[in-house]
């Protein structure tokens, strides 16, 4: 692609209780030697994540590649077996693009699945994605057919199975998370059943599932919504931040906007004090949409503006220049829906052994975005953090995950970091995310859980009120604790 896209923008979408997060932090590097963080890879025996810093000791790490159906559902009802004879946790996982530890089972059996198949139903403007298929399998098949996933992460690299248990979302308007989109799951309880789960059969169990991180099972099928792949042509508009809610709402209720997205100035002199909107609106020609792209030429220049940024004031303002007059004057051209989305992590590497990115997302409700944007100049500045990025995306209402963090149409920010891989990195990043936390939730909103475990368990019940319930119905289903990762053991063990 040789022109603007969403994907050129984003470069790319109580003391002692905190003090137990970074034991579990502490307790999952033996590589954390006081001053860096090293040996920053999965090393014989251990599993990292896309943090770096969650290497964890498990008892092994298996792929399972048979076909799905019985051959699967046997392969992993063995490894249940075996693990649960022996004492030890189990978890299922894709790219594991979490980063503390949530795919992760401490000292247990980590599965993934090489076995990914897409069948679309166009009938029912529907695919059945079956055990290990990534989003980019399914943009694969679908899009010859001329469709597009409803919903989908912001990159391709990840499962589908991965992003309903994080119930994870994209940007197309007017939905909410990903997991709104799905209307069926085939799964395997942790007594070795294997149930189908919709929202009219064993509902309570589908909705525990969905944004569940895989605690209440294994997922070996998924029926999922498609929409029709289109044509899309960009409007990017340049504001006051103080009013891009205003204008964002009004963007998501415009029913001709089908993707929407937006961006703030990053520069410390300007703190989040501009912003940026950029919505799709379907073009008028709609015939011989061309083949799903890959990145184009500008993705990779502005992947190195954005890398600039780093400990340079003046490449952020470069960064964000090159986002709000030059971007959409050399490229704001048309696109497809499924080149806007067709996009790996790869893109964004930053190729730094010393550094990693980390991610935070907080969700605002319409109404308290300026009061968020006053969190965040007071919080983030202090820390020595590099901050990068922030993308603001529309999250619709979800009534049906335990786990919700959108229970009101709200504005998600996606947030940056570049971290250094220290002890004072690592200290430094946990202050201010629990001064984030505290921040964000005094104002009725909420934190998203796939990312570090600094927040506090109180943090986590105040953004989460059902937490002890799931927490609770999940020790009914499966009491012996046969599904367990980080986050259950760090947070959710504790209510």
């Amino acid at each position: 692609m040789g022109h603007w896209t969403r994907r050129t923008a984003l470069f790319g979408a109580g003391a002692a209780a905190g003090a137990l997060g970074y034991r579990a932090l502490r307790s999952q590097n033996p590589t954390l030697d006081g001053t860096t963080f090293t040996g920053t890879g999965s090393r014989d025996g251990t599993l990292n994540d896309a943090s770096l810093l969650s290497e964890t000791p498990i008892h092994k790490h298996i792929i399972l590649t048979e076909d799905p159906g019985e051959a699967l559902v046997a392969a992993i009802r063995s490894e249940m077996k075996e693990a649960r004879e022996n004492g030890r946790p189990v978890n299922i996982s894709a790219a594991r693009h979490s980063m503390g530890g949530q795919a992760i089972p401490l000292e247990g059996h980590a599965i993934a699945y090489d076995n990914g198949r897409v069948e679309p139903d166009i009938a029912n403007a529907t695919y059945r994605a079956h055990a290990g298929a990534r989003w980019s399998q399914v943009i694969q098949t679908i899009d010859p057919i001329g469709f597009s996933p409803a919903v989908m992460q912001s990159n391709n690299d990840f499962g589908v199975a991965a992003t309903f248990c994080v119930n994870a979302h994209g940007w197309p308007v007017p939905f909410g998370p990903m997991g709104a989109t799905v209307r069926e799951i085939e799964m395997i309880l942790p007594d070795g059943e294997l149930v189908t789960c919709s929202r009219e059969a064993n509902a309570a169990l589908f909705n525990q599932t969905m944004g569940g991180y895989g605690l209440t099972g294994a997922i070996t099928a998924m029926t999922v919504d498609m929409e029709k792949n289109t044509r899309l042509e960009p409007t990017f508009e340049k504001m006051p931040a103080g009013v891009f809610h205003t204008a964002f709402d009004a963007a998501v209720k415009d029913p001709a906007v089908t993707m929407a997205y937006g961006r703030l100035n990053v520069e410390r002199g300007s703190f989040f004090e501009e912003a940026l909107l950029i919505t799709y609106r379907e073009t008028d020609d709609q015939s011989d949409l061309p083949a799903a792209a890959g990145s184009g030429w500008m993705s990779h220049v502005a992947g190195r503006v954005y890398r600039g940024q780093l400990g340079n004031e003046r490449m952020k303002s470069v960064r964000w220049w090159f986002e709000t007059d030059l971007g959409p004057l050399v490229g704001g051209g048309e696109t497809t829906r499924n080149s806007l989305i067709n996009e790996p992590v790869v893109t964004l590497d930053d190729r730094d052994d010393t550094r990693t990115d980390i991610l935070h997302e907080y969700f605002i409700g319409f109404d308290r975005f300026p009061d968020f944007l006053e969190v965040c100049r007071r919080v983030i500045p202090a820390s020595y953090q590099e901050f990068l990025n922030v993308t603001l995306r529309f999250i619709n209402t979800d009534d049906e995950s335990w786990l919700s963090y959108a229970t009101v149409p709200r504005i998600a920010a996606v947030m940056s970091f570049s971290q250094e891989m220290t002890v004072r990195g690592e200290a430094d990043m946990a202050r201010m995310t629990r001064e984030l936390v505290d921040g964000i939730t005094a104002i009725g909103g909420t934190y998203y859980l796939p990312y570090r475990p600094h927040p506090t368990v109180a943090q986590l019940e105040r953004a989460y009120p059902l937490a002890a319930a799931f927490a609770a119905a999940k020790r009914a289903m499966d009491p012996d604790l046969l599904f367990r990762n980080n986050l259950w053991d760090s947070y959710l063990e504790q209510l």
